[in-house]
């Protein structure tokens, strides 16, 4: 399953130096429709595409937001020019089907 999203930047509210996206509900929703298996805290694995940076990463469900979120670790910031508030369009293919 393959999903692209536009998402913007912020940081978690638990440490703000992690940086996220979150998922649109429909793609979240989706998503639980056709996993079959999920790691520890109901993480789910994917490959990310953003820009010209791919990369291996998971899914982590969030309560609050009532969807998964993303982690966009600092390297493919720096990569790709973007920082906290920017928007960034991203495609994930769920590994974990």
């Amino acid at each position: 399953m393959q999903i692209t999203f536009d998402a913007e930047l912020v940081p978690w509210d638990s440490n703000p130096k992690m940086i996220l996206v979150a998922l649109p509900t429909d793609d979240s929703d989706a998503i639980d429709d056709v996993i079959s298996h999920v790691g520890g805290f109901g993480s789910v694995k994917v490959k990310v595409q953003l820009g010209g940076t791919s990369w291996s990463t998971s899914l982590f469900p969030s309560k609050e937001l009532e969807t998964y979120i993303m982690p966009v670790k600092q390297a493919v910031r720096k990569a790709e020019g973007l920082e906290i508030g920017d928007t960034a369009s991203i495609t994930i293919e769920v590994v974990n089907i």
